[in-house]
């Protein structure tokens, strides 16, 4: 498949097709022909003459027969895993993470990094360092890799994949003009069609591909506070310009008059990535040598390396200071996704980027605070769970989104 060949575009009806009958064969493969007729609602005939074009380009193979009640045996229809790679990159809270998955979403190879500092020219090295990385890993694989998809924080601009990255000016955070064309960058180098997308909006999609039944389709992915993926009606929804999804907002020269605290109207206000856990923990601790000598103890950490993760160490053997940490972050995350609940009505509100491995007590208050805050109405029924997928939601969802298209254009 040559790297022109995909092109981006809204899909057609016959490629919306494509990726509706793939992906049944990848959910619920082995299975027949009348039975993807009936899942689509298409007739059976117009089934078998997209199915004889994927067989025909080694997508699809027929399988052991399935028992009949009476006349012929219908012939079983499997998705080939094997008929081409992705490679998918995926930032996160704590780490990057690559992969190499097949078209049933399978990891074949996986490698990981601590997560790079917020600087665009190393998390672009990284990006670029974790594909080599891959691809080294994959050198059996590397003639049928397709594609690759990277999920990444800023602002992705959908037509070019540009990025519009933020940097942090001493304790201000501004958008600076770091116009990023990592796209081309990657194509450059590698000669694979890129896909890039944000962070929040690939863990979105990569966990109602992976994960979630169909019947599931609007869907809010809650990537720590700072950002959000956002599934309607069972499409991904990036807005205008792909820039969907950011529920800050921020204004570098109201920064000393726009403090917070717990529900008033500027709590929509950027936040820290982790929520101010790690800010909190540290001011704690630096003011009680007690309870920092318990924590560094649990931890093994030491004051100039708190970080997230010995957080959640220290919060999971009860300790006070890591556990009100969570606590209150827990409360602020409550209330900014009441009033995304308020706002999409979705079946499901998912938390990961890192936040999964808050534990179950963190989960618990959100669930709290969202009741407490959103309408009664709009939490009827309402799930508000930790990613499937964890640490890999990311780089999975990437991955998933080229092999939707790679889907479409057969």
């Amino acid at each position: 498949m040559r790297l022109l060949d995909f092109q981006e575009s809204e899909f057609s009806e016959k490629e919306k097709r494509n990726i509706g009958i793939l992906d049944i064969l990848r959910r619920h493969g082995p299975i027949s022909r009348p039975e993807i007729s009936k899942e689509m609602g298409i007739n059976v005939v117009t089934i078998s003459n997209y199915i004889d074009e994927f067989i025909k380009n080694n997508i699809v193979y027929e399988k052991e027969l399935d028992i009949s009640e009476g006349g012929r045996r219908p012939t079983l229809l499997d998705l080939n895993p094997h008929a081409g790679y992705v490679i998918g990159v995926g930032l996160n809270l704590m780490n990057m993470v690559g992969l190499l998955v097949d078209l049933k979403g399978n990891i074949v190879t996986k490698t990981q990094i601590a997560r790079p500092r917020a600087s665009v020219r190393e998390i672009t090295e990284c990006v670029l360092e974790i594909i080599r990385e891959i691809l080294r890993r994959s050198k059996d694989y590397t003639s049928n890799i397709k594609g690759i998809g990277v999920g990444i924080a800023g602002l992705v601009n959908k037509r070019d994949g540009s990025i519009h990255w933020p940097e942090k000016m001493d304790h201000y955070y501004t958008y600076a003009s770091v116009d990023l064309a990592l796209k081309d960058l990657i194509e450059r180098e590698f000669n694979l069609y890129t896909f890039i997308d944000n962070d929040a909006s690939c863990a979105c999609f990569g966990e109602w591909w992976l994960g979630l039944s169909r019947d599931i389709k609007n869907v809010i992915f809650m990537f720590s506070g700072v950002g959000c993926g956002i599934m309607v009606n069972g499409e991904l929804y990036t807005g205008t310009h792909g820039y969907a999804g950011e529920v800050s907002i921020y204004n570098y020269k109201e920064q000393d008059l726009f403090n917070c605290q717990l529900g008033n109207s500027c709590f929509i206000k950027r936040w820290e990535l982790d929520l101010g856990i790690v800010e909190y923990v540290k001011k704690m601790l630096s003011k009680d040598k007690e309870e920092a000598a318990r924590f560094f103890k649990l931890t093994s950490a030491h004051p100039n390396n708190v970080d997230l993760k010995s957080v959640f160490i220290a919060a999971r053997a009860k300790d006070p200071v890591a556990s009100s940490a969570l606590d209150i972050a827990a409360k602020r995350l409550g209330i900014k996704i009441a009033h995304l609940v308020n706002l999409f009505d979705p079946q499901v509100v998912i938390i990961g980027g890192g936040l999964e491995e808050a534990g179950a007590d963190f989960l618990n208050k959100v669930n709290a605070t969202v009741k407490d805050w959103a309408f009664r109405e709009s939490t009827d029924g309402l799930k508000i769970i930790y990613s499937q997928l964890r640490e890999n939601a990311v780089a999975q969802g990437a991955a998933s989104l080229v092999i939707q298209r790679i889907f479409a254009k057969l």
